[in-house]
């Protein structure tokens, strides 16, 4: 059957503080009401002062290395938007936190599509026999550049990881990784993007215009072409598999707004509630939300081996995937 990265652990972590729409209604024009009719989102998570995105990774790794039942890996790929500096990379920090070695580390940044980039990466290791075992992590603290006063987008972001451990198998086996489908369109960097802090504004010679360090988003536009591509992907997919929609048990997407995830099962021709949400209690949790997902609707029990499953997200750059799989038997930690 060919060698294969097959999925052997899941793991997530957030931090405690939890912050409600009315928190938010308290001190900004918006309502419990106008945030969860646009975006589903009721509550989130965001990190106390003096953690940063290493933290947290760092427990997610840690509980999907439990879920393998290891203690050693051969890679880290960590996906991340929010990394510790602009200058290392965050993954070998997280490698030394868990006790890794020197095992290579390195980031992927592909913003909301990360993980599955990250997936990818990983998997590629594996087929080239480069490492028998991969930890998987994305992880945000999406709240760092995010105007915390701009409605628009404060309300709808959170921090959070998840993580997962792959192992070398065949694709006979439950939790291989079946089929990936990845893509980009760069005339499209500006739905989504941090203007200032960059090379291309340090090198202007000029001061970064006040707001330009938080993230801008269009979000109509972003709507439109999430739904599209993320479609898209999934249907790529489910081709490569040979699975009908019928068949699929659950569409596990990215976890931006509850309505772009009914959309996509909508224009896929599934029923609504195949897909998994859970962007109501922790919001936009960018490359974290997916493997955040899986842990939670594993740990949930929704999740069941066999389960045939496709992952799919659409994020800044633009960029976008999927990946199909079945559910292996795994201990949740």
């Amino acid at each position: 059957m060919g060698r294969a990265a097959v999925l052997a652990g899941v793991g997530s972590a957030v931090p405690d503080r939890v912050v409600t729409n009315d928190m938010f209604a308290a001190r900004m024009d918006t309502t419990d009401e106008w945030i969860r009719t646009r975006t589903g989102i009721r509550e989130r998570r965001h990190l106390e002062r003096g953690s940063a995105t290493s933290d947290l990774a760092a427990e997610a790794g840690r509980r999907a290395l439990k879920s393998a039942g290891v203690g050693a890996v051969d890679a880290v790929v960590l996906a991340t938007t929010t990394p510790d500096h602009p200058c290392p990379a965050t993954a070998p920090t997280v490698a030394a936190a868990l006790g890794l070695g020197t095992v290579p580390a390195y980031d992927v940044g592909a913003v909301c599509s990360g993980f599955l980039y990250a997936l990818a990466s990983g998997a590629g290791l594996i087929a080239l026999g480069t490492a028998e075992r991969v930890l998987v992590i994305g992880a945000e603290a999406f709240t760092t550049i995010i105007d915390q006063s701009d409605r628009g987008t404060a309300p709808i972001f959170g921090d959070g990881a998840g993580a997962v451990v792959l192992s070398a198998g065949d694709q006979s086996q439950p939790g291989a990784l079946l089929a990936f489908d990845l893509g980009s369109d760069g005339d499209l960097a500006d739905l989504i993007i941090i203007p200032g802090g960059g090379s291309r504004q340090r090198a202007s010679g000029l001061p970064a215009a006040p707001g330009d360090e938080y993230m801008a988003m269009r979000g109509r536009e972003v709507f439109r072409h999430a739904v599209l591509r993320m479609t898209e992907s999934s249907r790529t997919v489910l081709a490569r598999t040979g699975w009908d929609v019928g068949s699929l048990d659950w569409l596990v997407g990215h976890q931006a707004n509850v309505r772009i995830l009914r959309a996509v099962a909508d224009h896929l021709g599934l029923a609504q509630e195949r897909a998994f949400v859970n962007v109501d209690r922790y919001g936009n949790t960018a490359a974290a939300s997916i493997p955040l997902a899986l842990d939670d609707a594993a740990t949930a029990g929704l999740i069941t081996p066999g389960d045939r499953i496709v992952l799919t997200a659409f994020g800044g750059g633009a960029t976008w995937g999927a990946i199909a799989l079945e559910w292996p038997n795994l201990a949740v930690a």
